[in-house]
């Protein structure tokens, strides 16, 4: 069975198609999705698909890229986290690709995820672009490997994925590995353990090969895993089995069906 452990099935690309988005995971025996929030706003609709979907768990969390938004606070994000299919914090962290100039808030929005993960003693999930020196700064400032987490749909150079990985973190894939212009990183790919590895899909955007340029869905999370075997030299059913293992062992939090 495979996971994916990063997507957006409550945005409305998705969302309105939910019943098909369920056949579709469970034909390429996709058996779970986290399902992630990105603001509090829309955290109430991540939640309720949640509740809603036995194989379907939430974060709660607010994103990089969002500025003049409501603001979480640690209380504010601890008592969300209590709810039971809530499993993580996140995503967080820190874009510098997407927005320039003074981004102070940014980096104090991901301090205040990595405060409330370590409290709620639930794992983090971390959104790092062009931003490797201060990602990893404010990682070891703020003991983030005392949550630990995972570092989602990972971009960056492999000496990064270390850093990340000496914390207490696991490096998670997307469709971006199946790429032609990704040679790099499936570079990186070949050298991060693979009982640190997940795999996702980042739906509904990012959609591998073969379906690249169409709306993403938690079932390519499928593709993502053969092009991880291909890589590694393994047989799929083991990278399925070895990523399965690391996602129950970093949200334990999850009652996988």
């Amino acid at each position: 069975m495979f996971i994916d452990s990063h997507c957006h099935i409550n945005f409305p690309e998705l969302r309105d198609n939910i019943k098909t988005i369920l056949e579709n995971m469970n034909d390429n025996k996709i058996t779970n999705a986290l399902c992630v929030s990105v603001t509090l706003d829309d955290f109430p609709g991540v939640l309720e698909l949640a509740d809603r979907y036995d194989n379907i768990f939430a974060s709660v969390g607010v994103h990089p890229d969002y500025e003049d938004i409501n603001e979480p606070s640690v209380d504010q994000l601890l008592a969300l986290a209590q709810h039971t299919n809530v499993v993580a914090i996140g995503e967080t962290g820190l874009d510098y690709f997407r927005l320039k100039g003074d981004l102070s808030w940014q980096r104090e929005r991901f301090k205040t995820h990595i405060r409330s993960a370590i409290k709620s003693g639930l794992p983090l999930i971390i959104h790092t672009r062009s931003a490797q020196e201060d990602t990893i700064r404010i990682m070891k400032d703020e003991e983030a490997s005392k949550a630990g987490g995972v570092m989602h749909c990972f971009t960056e150079s492999y000496d990064m994925a270390k850093k990340a990985i000496d914390q207490n973190f696991y490096i998670s894939f997307s469709g971006i590995i199946t790429f032609k212009n990704a040679q790099d990183l499936r570079d990186t790919v070949k050298k991060v353990p693979m009982d640190r590895i997940l795999i996702e899909t980042d739906s509904p955007y990012l959609a591998p090969v073969p379906n690249r340029g169409k709306t993403n869905e938690p079932s390519n999370v499928l593709f993502v895993a053969e092009k991880i075997a291909e890589i590694k030299n393994l047989p799929v059913e083991e990278v399925a089995a070895i990523t399965t293992a690391n996602f129950k062992k970093l949200f334990p939090k999850c009652h996988l069906s």
